[in-house]
């Protein structure tokens, strides 16, 4: 066997610009059959959320920089479906992904069943045939929403199907061994102690006392007692009983590395807290318990939700779906191709800083940003993120996208894009239709945070009067606008406007967020009219229909 790796160090010292690169090369290195495999899994706790798509898209990087090179490449995540249901999430998806709460939904269907399999489990939304098809069925729609062809597998199904047998009967024949290694991970390992788990034939539960063992027939005696979750406490029936090796699972110490055997895997990207709890005993189990070569790892950090952590259980979760009301696929393919040894915060309220980011990437690709780093990032990551390279697309920049969201006028969202430069009579009709499709994220973007694009541009005047000085100063404005000064020059006009016409400058400028918005308040008014259509400002500063 080779010398364990350590999961923080694979890559590290690569003089790869892409860190995926990086990863393929300590792959490569052990000269792996086709296909490679590539792991990820999870247990179906709540809702799929960004957190679990980290681990899909770092797996798809690795597998896209090793299919470059030549290799079959097989992704696969396993959903880890006969663990038990320790306890209630706060919040569920449906099948949209469309976050709810458990009073939505059927919620006993979850609370009659603590400590059974997530596969016996109904469906809370009536939809599935399980909770655990429900939420696997969200996952696979994440990834297809990303355009990652990854192979969802079932633990339950891989069990009842007896692709386990031979791994656990390995492992119970070898319990004293197994009992020695796990003592090393985990306290309480006594001398009675087996490491599988029995389906209780009359409750439904998942149990972990086991009183015997024939290998030879493939079976487990077993008492259902009490589990322990936190400071809770499921309840056993105390039915005794015989289970086959189909009819359990193995704890997830012995699952983990049982399924890198099964499969057959070659490299398997896995949070921070893997890395600090289930990689070291998983690779120890492998190479002393199961005999077999412990995968490639990689260590990703953890990124948080506006600022904390991301949690199914907790409800501080963000789905693919959500997030693709407000990006482009590619922009958020981008933020998992970022280096994943960085920890990052998804702040949504921020989110028009990470599309510049984005933005500015997509250019380093075609030469136009002077960073030699970001440029060979760009360079190998970029044909990944996309569905294809063309140079003739147009970005909108996000906070301008938001302005043009002000109106549903799509000839006045056109012609203010013309305005500011970014359509001329060369850009083809295709990238316009693309550029536009920001404008609805940003709207979408700006209509959640409430924030200061969240306002409508009234396409009629206004039912609004003003007195004498006020109607000047706006008249005089028209003119200023119409000479065709920017939004920069149009905002510190309207101060010295109003101080001409002796008008409190906050009446001026409400005089102005009423005739454009019918509102007393809106966005930074003077910027946003130099954005606008020239003539349409004229006319609505003159109150002309």
């Amino acid at each position: 066997m080779s010398e364990p790796i350590d999961p923080y160090e694979v890559g590290r010292d690569s003089e790869q610009a892409f860190w995926a690169d990086a990863v393929a090369d300590v792959i490569e290195a052990r000269d792996p059959e086709d296909p490679i495999v590539i792991k990820g899994g999870v247990s179906p706790s709540g809702v799929p959320h960004l957190g679990h798509v980290n681990e899909i898209m770092r797996g798809y990087f690795v597998a896209e920089a090793l299919r470059e090179r030549g290799h079959e490449v097989r992704q696969v995540f396993t959903s880890d479906d006969r663990d038990p249901l320790r306890k209630l999430p706060r919040k569920l998806a449906d099948v949209d992904g469309n976050i709810v709460g458990l009073g939505d939904v059927d919620a006993g269907a979850l609370g009659r069943n603590l400590g059974k399999p997530y596969t016996d489990i109904p469906d809370p939304f009536g939809e599935s045939e399980s909770y655990a098809a429900h939420f696997a069925a969200l996952l696979k729609a994440d990834a297809d929403r990303l355009d990652v062809p990854v192979e969802m597998l079932s633990n339950t199904e891989m069990y009842e199907a007896g692709e386990f047998d031979d791994v656990v009967a390995h492992v119970l024949e070898r319990a004293d061994v197994a009992r020695e290694v796990l003592s090393e991970y985990q306290s309480k390992i006594d001398e009675d102690y087996v490491p599988f788990n029995p389906v209780c034939a009359e409750c439904g539960k998942i149990t972990e006392t086991v009183t015997s063992v024939d290998v030879d027939a493939g079976t487990v005696e077993y008492v259902c007692t009490d589990m322990t979750v936190g400071d809770e406490t499921i309840e056993g029936c105390g039915h005794e009983g015989t289970a086959t090796f189909r009819e359990g699972k193995f704890p997830w110490r012995f699952e983990w590395p049982a399924q890198w055997q099964i499969l057959g895997v070659d490299f398997e990207p896995f949070g921070k807290d893997h890395a600090e709890g289930s990689w070291p005993s998983g690779e120890d189990i492998a190479r002393n318990v199961l005999e077999i070569e412990p995968p490639v790892p990689m260590v990703y950090e953890w990124f948080t939700l506006n600022g904390e952590a991301l949690s199914s259980s907790a409800g501080n979760v963000v789905t693919v779906a959500e997030m693709l009301d407000l990006l482009e696929p590619e922009v958020l393919r981008y933020f998992f191709a970022l280096n994943p040894r960085k920890a990052r915060d998804f702040d949504v309220s921020r989110l028009d800083q990470f599309v510049d980011d984005f933005d500015r990437f997509e250019r380093a690709y075609f030469g136009d940003v002077d960073d030699e780093s970001l440029t060979a990032f760009a360079e190998r990551a970029y044909p990944f993120v996309v569905e294809e390279v063309r140079e003739e697309r147009v970005r909108l920049p996000y906070t301008f996208a938001a302005v043009l969201g002000m109106t549903d006028n799509r000839d006045l969202r056109i012609e203010m894009a013309r305005n500011e430069g970014y359509f001329d009579d060369d850009t083809p009709e295709w990238a316009i239709e693309e550029a536009l499709e920001r404008v609805d994220r940003a709207r979408a973007w700006a209509e959640r945070e409430d924030n200061e694009y969240n306002y409508r541009i009234q396409e009629d005047l206004p039912d609004v009067a003003f007195d004498e000085p006020i109607e000047a100063a706006l008249d005089e404005l028209a003119d200023f606008v119409e000479a065709g000064h920017d939004g920069e020059a149009i905002q510190g006009e309207m101060y010295e406007t109003a101080r001409r016409h002796d008008i409190e400058v906050g009446d001026f400028f409400e005089a102005g967020y009423l005739l454009f918005f019918d509102q007393p308040q809106g966005p930074r008014l003077g910027e946003f009219l130099g954005e606008l259509d020239t003539e349409f400002v004229v006319k609505r500063l003159r109150r002309e229909s």
